[in-house]
Formats: structure tokens, sequence, C-alpha cells
């Protein structure tokens, strides 16, 4: 914190600034047009991950109409401010979300902003992230600070441990469906207990990333040794003596044993399912052994054409997707071929698999899982964010059920009138290979 403020306002340093390509050449040409330039152009990190065409063989023009100037703005803005780019063609490409923590850019106690509303992802790194407007953006890089109003405060404490294949990914919208979209708004949420401290420091980004669609202005995870461990070596972390002195500082980082929060939530892990959103919101999901509860609102059903009362499993599906800044990192793509490995898509189902980064990518194909994946029927894509939504340029058929690793589950999200229903990466390749939606374990069960 830089100073205080009237009332709760404070002016907070700003470590990190991320941008993508949408909105990124605009804030750097709005500051070069009224004469500012970046406080620290080292500090400021772009990626090209929205718009980009995932598809192999992709160019600058194979985007979406429109999208190449997108690119090529960008690309010209950072060359002219000094600011690293991520661009099509760079090893390093992929998701910011996805990315940033996989180079060691985000490290614990650091604060990072970026025009994304799932910045918060990187709260699993111990950082104070999240999404900010164009403007505040702009006022970022310039100055290296923000004026904000403090938040208050909730720790959501997730006891118990994970039954067979129940995920961050579960416990994200087991928490959103019990305790609204709007549970958190106004609170950066601490997420803690054993079940968190159980989970691998990639599903620990999942749940964070969901903290947005839990209107949460920030989610963060308390750093541990296993987040030591992971960090360690990666090519942006502190090295040699450096790194002591992080280390040294990064283990002080944790709430004050009796600490008092404004809200509490406790979840028990072993009481979640496999759950998926079957309406409009994150909040309107359920087990994926329930059925569309009769309390369901008229227009959710009407848009996702279900019915109360109507089994979720066994609802045929078109389409699945797995990808996302929330589930497309290697682990996530590993459990995901681990339900496919010698299995087939169900005959006109669409499969599609999109790394979140190509450093991902890599990483699985040296694995194996690309031909896991291909051998049963997926498309096995390039980086980018893709189908997660529209705007991405490709979209599913209208009227189109869709099973998707991603976030968010709007209205027209994958396309005009695309029902999509949100879950794990296990429960989306579980019901590909059905063809309808379907419980993993039950899918696993009858290899």
């Amino acid at each position: 914190m830089v100073a205080r403020l009237e009332g709760s306002g404070v002016l907070l340093a700003i470590d990190r600034v991320l941008l993508h390509e949408r909105t990124g050449a605009a804030a750097l040409n709005s500051l070069a047009a009224t004469g500012r330039t970046p406080l620290d152009p080292a500090r400021v990190f772009a990626m090209i991950d929205h718009i980009v065409d995932t598809r192999p063989g992709r160019t600058d023009a194979t985007t979406i109409a429109g999208g190449e100037a997108f690119i090529r703005e960008t690309r010209a803005a950072c060359e002219t401010a000094g600011i690293r780019l991520f661009d099509i063609d760079d090893p390093a490409q992929g998701i910011m979300h996805v990315v940033s923590p996989e180079l060691g850019l985000v490290q614990p106690g650091m604060t990072l902003v970026a025009p994304d509303s799932h910045t918060c992802t990187q709260g699993a790194i111990g950082a104070y992230a999240f999404g900010v407007g164009t403007s505040e953006v702009e006022h970022a890089i310039a100055t290296g600070t923000l004026r904000l109003t403090k938040p208050r405060s909730m720790r959501v404490w997730i006891e118990g441990q994970l039954g067979e294949m129940v995920t961050a990914k579960d416990l994200a919208l087991a928490l959103i469906s019990g305790h609204g979209s709007d549970g958190g708004r106004g609170h950066a949420v601490e997420f803690a207990g054993p079940a968190v401290e159980g989970l691998s420091i990639e599903s620990r980004m999942t749940l964070c990333n969901m903290a947005t669609e839990f209107s949460a202005v920030a989610g963060f995870i308390a750093p541990d040794d296993k987040l030591f461990d992971w960090l360690h070596g990666r090519p942006l972390a502190p090295t040699d003596a450096l790194w002591g002195q992080a280390l040294a500082h990064w283990r002080t980082l944790r709430t004050d044993d009796g600490a008092a929060f404004d809200a509490e939530i406790t979840l028990d892990a072993a009481t979640v399912s496999p759950m998926i959103s079957w309406g409009t919101s994150p909040s309107a999901s359920s087990g994926i052994d329930q059925a569309v509860p009769t309390s369901a609102p008229r227009a959710m059903l009407d848009y996702m054409a279900l019915e109360p009362g109507r089994p979720l499993a066994g609802l045929p599906i078109d389409a699945a997707f797995i990808g996302s800044c929330t589930n497309a990192r290697l682990s996530d793509l590993e459990r995901a071929a681990g339900v496919v490995r010698g299995k087939h898509l169900a005959s006109g189902v669409r499969g599609i698999v999109v790394p979140g980064s190509m450093e991902v990518r890599r990483q699985a194909e040296a694995m194996g899982l690309d031909r896991i994946f291909t051998d049963a029927g997926f498309e096995w894509r390039l980086s980018g964010c893709s189908l997660c939504f529209y705007a991405g340029g490709e979209g599913f058929a209208p009227g189109a059920r869709v099973v998707s690793s991603t976030n968010r589950n709007f209205v027209g999200r994958q396309g005009p009138g695309v029902r999509t229903h949100i879950a794990s990466p296990e429960t989306v390749a579980a019901s590909a290979i059905a063809g309808c939606l379907a419980d993993p374990r039950k899918v696993l069960a009858h290899a």
C-alpha cells in the first residue's frame, strides 16, 4: 500500500500488469495519445490469446473478422512501449492466466491486474490478483498504482477430502450453487482448509479462477511448501541468493491464527459429487446424479430446453470442449485423457481439446496425451481462449448442447442459442464418450 485515502480508499502499488489483444492496444495507444509512457515496461506483459485462432496453421488473418487489426495493433503498440509480447508464434504463448504462473511471472505477495475478469486465477500463487477496466489498466501502467476501495474479507473453509472423480471445479460449483453467484460480492476471498491444502497448485488455480463467478473481488490461497516447490526453477522465478530471500518473505504470507473475517463459509468436500450446470449461470448447477430442480427459473429452462425433474445424466449432447483458463493445464488434460484412454467419441459428438499454453501442449505431446485424444476422435488444437466465449470467433451451432470445462454458461456464451453445461474435464470427457451428460465415475466403472 502506498497511502491511505479518504474513507476506505487506498492507493495500492501494482507489481505486474497483463494485457491481451482485445484491449491491450487501446490502453497503450490511449496512454501514448496523452503523452504518457509506462512507468516500468518490464512490469508489463502482453499476450495474444483471446481472439487468436487455435487451429493448426493459424495466422493473423485466420482469426475473427476484424481480429487481425487487434493483433497487429497490439504488436505495434507493445514494440513502441518496449513491452514483452507473447505473440502467436512465441513458444511461450498461451492464455495469460496459464502462462503467467507457468513462467513464474506472478509470485507470492505480488499485486497483479489485467483487463480480464478471471485474473483472480493467479491468487492461487498467493498473489492479490484481480481484473480491472481499460482505464484502470492505463493508470496502473503509467503510475504503478491504483486507487481502490478496500474489500471486505471472507474465508471459505473447505474441510474433509475429495471423493472419487471430484475436483476443484466441482468444489467451486458446489460453493456457487449453494451460496449464489453473488455470494462473494464485495469480498476478497481466502480459500483454506484441509481440502484446499490437499489440492495440486493447478487445481488451486481452478478454484481461484471461479471466484469471479462467485462475484468476489479476488480469490487467493496462502502460499505453502507445495507452492514453493512448484515455483522453484521457473523461468522468471528468483534464483540463487534471491530465491532464499524471496522464500523467507513468502513464508510470512499467512493469515494470523485467530484472525477475524467479515464473513465465513464452511464446505465439506466429502459431500460434493461431480457437478454440472443445468441453467445459464454457474449457480444453476447440481450433482451429475441429480435432476433439474423443480424450482428452476422458467427462463433458464426455456433457453436450455429442459423441464423440472428431468435427470441430468443421460441428456444427449452435440459437442464437448476441454479448454480455457479454468481447466486446460497439463494436469487437467492428463485427468481427462485418463477417462478417454482406449475409448472413442460417441457417434455425432464433436470433441475439441485446446491446451492452455503452448508449453502445456508440448508437455502433453511428450506424454502422448495428444494421441489419446486424437485416437478417440477429438480435435487437438493450439493454445488460446478459443471456444470459451463466442467473441473468440468460433462458436457451436445454434441450439447445440455442449458440455464444457469453461467457467461460464451464460446465454450465447459459446455461440447464439448454444446450450452450455459446465463441468470438470473428467465429466466433459466422460460425457463425450457416452454421448450424453454422464457421471465420470460410472463411465470408468463400465470401461
